[in-house]
This record gives structure tokens, C-alpha cells and sequence, in this order.
């Protein structure tokens, strides 16, 4: 990430005509300050933009890995510049519902363009009454079943990772809970979800 001189940039606030009157028509003055000015004038441009590059949509594209490091969001230069700004944007966002099916959908979609579907809820159980029995045990497993985005980063074309998502998957499930990885060639069918 560099911001330097942009040539013909020109600067909001010349030197030269800030100069005392006395070097108003100093021809040196005026060349040396234009050349101070081409050295400033990307830095007043930055600072006049500020705010343009602290919001994702908005951002040179150079400054988003610095800005998702700020968030603790995923940046990956090889992706496309869009998936790359909306996981940027999306990040404070999916921090909210870590651990939840949503959170994993999320991330699944924002980090790998895939879309997921999440069956089985990791075992958890409670009971409502204090010292009262608890329910019988669900099942501990949690099924994660991916496929390719249709018309989003990843298109039918394009495979699915099974390795990155079950990384992904690994770092995003409870520690509790046992995760299992599918991928599909595309959404599933009735007949799959009943499973």
C-alpha cells in the first residue's frame, strides 16, 4: 500500500499562493513550491478522502488487507474485488453470529462463495427446570453440505475446495461439536435434505 506522487494531480492548496506577496512573481519560488506541491498533492487527496477509506465498498483495493485486518476479517487478493469488499464489509457482522448455523452459512458464502445448507445442532442439551432431568440426547453431529454459488463469485464451472471448506469448517464449529463436510454439485434435493 503506497499513496505517492501522481503526476498532474493538482493540489487543493498551492503553496505558491500562499506565498507572502513579496514571491508572488518570484519565477523560482513558484517552480520550487509547484514541486512541493506534486509531492502533496496525493497526500492532501488522502486526507480529503479519509473517510472513502475506511468503508470496504469504497476502499482502493490495495488498502482492503489492511482494513480486514482492522475488522478480523478475511482478505484474499486472489478472489474477485467484489467477494473481496463484501467479506471485508461483512466481518463486524459475521463476528456477532460466530459459533451459529447463520455464522457458518455466512462465512461459508463470504470467505469461499459457496452456499451451505446446515442440518443437526452439535448436542447440546438443557433442561428447563432446575435439577430437573435432562432431555434425551441429540444427535452430536453436525452435517455441513456445500455447493457451488450459482451466478455469485463461484459458478457451477468452478469446483468446490473440500479442503478450505472443511478448514473453514473446523475453525468456525464449537469445539464441542463434530463437524461433517459434504459437497454437492449443486443445491440439494428434497430427497437429500430428508437425510
Amino acid at each position: 500500500m503506497s499513496r505517492a506522487a501522481v503526476p498532474g494531480l493538482p493540489s487543493r492548496h498551492p503553496i505558491g499562493e500562499q506565498l507572502p506577496a513579496l514571491y508572488a512573481d518570484d519565477d523560482f519560488a513558484q517552480r520550487f513550491t509547484a514541486g512541493l506541491d506534486t509531492l502533496l498533492a496525493p497526500v492532501f487527496t488522502t486526507l480529503d478522502n479519509l473517510p472513502s477509506y475506511f468503508d470496504p465498498r469504497l476502499a482502493p483495493a490495495d488498502f482492503l488487507s489492511w482494513l480486514a485486518t482492522w475488522v478480523g476479517g478475511t482478505d484474499d487478493p486472489r478472489w474477485p474485488l467484489a467477494l473481496r469488499r463484501e467479506a471485508v464489509a461483512g466481518a463486524v457482522e459475521l463476528h456477532r453470529w460466530s459459533g451459529t448455523r447463520r455464522g457458518l452459512v455466512e462465512a461459508l458464502r463470504l470467505v469461499l462463495g459457496v452456499s451451505a445448507e446446515i442440518t443437526g445442532d452439535g448436542g447440546a442439551a438443557w433442561s428447563s427446570t432446575a435439577g430437573g432431568a435432562l432431555p434425551p440426547a441429540p444427535a452430536d453431529e453436525v452435517l455441513v453440505r456445500v455447493w457451488p454459488r450459482h451466478g455469485g463469485a463461484v459458478d457451477a464451472a468452478q469446483e468446490v475446495d473440500a479442503d478450505r471448506v472443511r478448514a473453514l469448517v473446523r475453525s468456525l464449529c464449537p469445539v464441542h461439536t463434530v463437524c461433517r463436510v459434504e459437497v454437492l454439485p449443486g443445491p440439494p434435493t428434497s430427497e437429500e435434505g430428508r437425510q
